[in-house]
């Protein structure tokens, strides 16, 4: 007891900062709840979940990817998480990379597990009518329960190899459902900056299952590319790394379509500069819609390190949110 107490008092003397600043998105009600350790149900498209993190699409086909997916596919079967495949491009043209995504066998059946691919490549096999390539992809390749079409004009724009879009990706978008017919499910996401209010008005309008945001804030493609061309013209391109809209603001737009009762079947997967638990609390508790919180490049640093980091990190993380969903509350308003 006596040891534990000077540990209290030397660790108090280091913790309190010199400037202290209180979380303002959180009211603390600490009479409110006990240290049970009862766990919620949570869901996503109709699958059960251990914990509302998804494991947002990251990378494939390329060194180490296969390694890093599947100790990401090991941890969600540990800790009840759902995953979407980093952009599976390369599975359209051979089978060289295959076993990097092949993680339905670690992940089971139990856990919802997407495949990915760009909107250039649905566009590009809509124009030569080989969209089923993409349905032997996601049922007989891969065995997952859907597709998560990418949308990233910004980074195509820029990308010196990048696809030119002839179609707008909203009516590739729906060519696609024609097609699909609710064969197996289908979520629309960006990749680094957001989507504006009247993109997400037109896709909610659209008979996909889900949208990720991928808001702006986290992984930024604009950027990326705009470093990797490093020329004279890319130079002046920084401009365009300060367009988008973040996870909050697009979570705004998406609870002010909800007076239209035809949107109240989609579910969100709130992605985009989500750095830890208090983020993903405070984002899902204040949706409107069925909706889990998604991580990319915070869980890809981890898994770089070593397996047991990235599973502390989410051990981590699924304490930290069981502790906020018992004695935290959303403030109505944030000054």
């Amino acid at each position: 007891m006596t040891e534990r107490k000077m540990a209290h008092i030397n660790l108090a003397a280091r913790s309190i900062p010199e400037s202290l600043i209180p979380d303002q998105r959180f009211n603390y009600e600490p009479l409110l709840s006990g240290h049970t350790q009862h766990s919620s149900k949570y869901s996503f498209l109709g699958k059960s979940l251990g914990h509302p993190l998804w494991v947002s699409s990251m990378t494939g086909g390329a060194k180490d990817a296969g390694v890093i997916n599947h100790m990401l596919a090991e941890a969600c079967a540990e800790f009840g998480l759902g995953m979407g495949l980093g952009s599976c491009r390369t599975l359209l043209q051979s089978d060289e990379y295959f076993d990097d995504f092949n993680l339905r066998p670690v992940i089971g059946f139990e856990l919802p597990f997407y495949a990915n691919i760009g909107i250039a490549q649905i566009e590009e096999l809509l124009l030569n009518n080989e969209l089923s390539r993409i349905d032997d992809l996601v049922g007989e390749k891969l065995n997952a329960d859907g597709l998560i079409i990418h949308v990233n004009p910004a980074q195509e724009w820029l990308q010196p190899e990048g696809d030119v879009f002839l179609i707008p990706p909203l009516e590739t978008i729906e060519r696609f459902i024609d097609h699909l017919g609710h064969r197996y499910k289908l979520i629309v996401k960006e990749v680094g900056q957001g989507f504006g209010p009247q993109s997400l008005k037109k896709l909610f309008r659209t008979e996909i299952d889900a949208i990720e945001f991928a808001a702006f804030g986290g992984t930024n493609f604009v950027n990326i590319e705009i470093e990797r061309k490093r020329s004279d013209h890319a130079q002046y391109m920084y401009p365009m790394g300060n367009v988008g809209h973040t996870a909050e603001e697009m979570l705004e737009f998406v609870n002010s379509q909800l007076a239209d009762c035809s949107v109240c079947n989609k579910s969100l997967i709130i992605s985009g500069g989500i750095k830890n638990f208090l983020d993903g609390f405070y984002l899902v508790s204040k949706s409107k819609l069925p909706s889990t919180y998604g991580m990319a490049f915070r869980l890809l640093e981890h898994a770089m390190i070593s397996k047991k980091d990235l599973f502390d990190f989410i051990s981590a993380e699924i304490d930290g949110f069981r502790f906020a969903s018992k004695f935290l509350t959303i403030r109505e308003s944030v000054e």
